[in-house]
């Protein structure tokens, strides 16, 4: 059999390569496509529905995507290095603030986490920044107040900070006792954008519209932005239009509601396979609160697929070893179980 290598303009490749870099664009115009010709009326109210939800949260959007574009410009996330130095009990609270506070870009996550390791970081501080970066930031929290309210926004944000202090404080208990001695895989270095932050961090420039290379990069971060969130929240309220005509109330009541602790565990469980996106989680967890999802179901949701969606896992996985990686999921999955409970008794006081 003759082996024949399929060109760049070849339409299977062209095929593979447009439905990679656009693929939520792509799955929102199928589900329209879909709806159709299977449901002409839903199709339009959904469409309805996804544009009346992106022009509410738009100043939200606004402001995130600027926050999101002035720290990139200006370097504010360089900031981060500084959350690792001093003692250990230190390290874990800064870590665990910086992980929750700073807007540091998703990308540079694996590889932050691999310098700091490398570099001889404790693994209780890098643990604390690992469990709470996911969870929040500056431009999620601007988000999760529009979609979801300023009290679930705080909560949020102090279910970051606290799953980080938890997860830092038992892997430092756990460290002591003679745990994790080399928590890296063989082969992995320090390598990446994020290692570079932390070895040689830059100065921040405040004053960013000064230098016109800065000027550039603050619009090229607020497009780039802006194409994310667009692309998925589109997504997602189409999602939850689906959701809002096609699921009864009754049964989001029936499974997911009430002042039990079921609801909250079957939230954390349901997090981490149904977890699309930090942003794009947020429309569908208010849809869900809407047909009578306990609040505090929704935030261990949130909580648990933010730091063990699958694809999160398998970059942890790739990264650390067993014994690393079992101890993030259970750090992960009783924290987001916490945080939903300790939600769910303030919302009922």
């Amino acid at each position: 059999m003759t082996d024949v290598t399929l060109g760049p303009r070849h339409p299977a490749v062209l095929a593979r390569v447009i439905w990679t870099r656009h693929r939520v664009w792509l799955a929102s115009a199928l589900i329209l496509a879909v709806l159709a010709a299977m449901d002409a009326a839903q199709a339009q109210a959904s469409a309805i529905f996804a544009t009346a939800a992106l022009l509410n949260t738009a100043p939200f959007l606004l402001l995130s995507i600027g926050i999101a574009a002035w720290a990139g410009a200006t370097g504010a996330d360089n900031l981060i290095a500084r959350a690792f130095t001093g003692a250990p009990a230190l390290m874990i609270v800064m870590a665990a603030l910086a992980g929750a506070l700073s807007p540091f870009c998703s990308c540079g996550v694996i590889p932050l986490i691999a310098a700091l390791l490398a570099m001889g970081v404790p693994l209780s501080a890098v643990m604390a920044f690992w469990l709470a970066s996911p969870v929040m930031d500056p431009s999620m929290f601007v988000l999760t107040t529009g979609v979801l309210g300023l009290e679930f926004a705080i909560a949020k944000t102090l279910a970051a900070i606290g799953l980080g202090l938890m997860g830092g404080t038992v892997v430092h208990w756990v460290t002591r006792a003679g745990g994790f001695p080399a928590p890296l895989r063989d082969g992995i270095g320090n390598g990446g954008c994020g290692g570079a932050r932390v070895r040689a961090p830059k100065k921040v420039v405040w004053r960013f519209w000064n230098d016109p290379a800065r000027r550039v990069k603050f619009g090229r971060e607020a497009l780039n932005t802006t194409l994310f969130l667009a692309k998925w929240l589109l997504l997602a309220f189409l999602l939850e239009s689906l959701m809002l005509a096609y699921i009864p109330a009754e049964t989001v009541t029936s499974v997911l509601g009430g002042t039990g602790i079921a609801p909250i565990a079957l939230g954390t469980l349901v997090g981490v396979p149904a977890y699309l996106n930090g942003y794009a989680a947020l429309p569908l967890v208010g849809g869900l609160i809407a047909q009578g999802m306990a609040p505090g179901a929704g935030l261990a949701f949130l909580v648990a697929g933010g730091v063990t969606s699958v694809p999160a896992a398998i970059a942890v996985w790739a990264l650390v070893r067993p014994g690393v990686f079992a101890t993030y999921i259970a750090l992960s999955l009783s924290g987001a179980f916490l945080s939903g409970l300790l939600f769910h008794l303030w919302t009922l006081a």
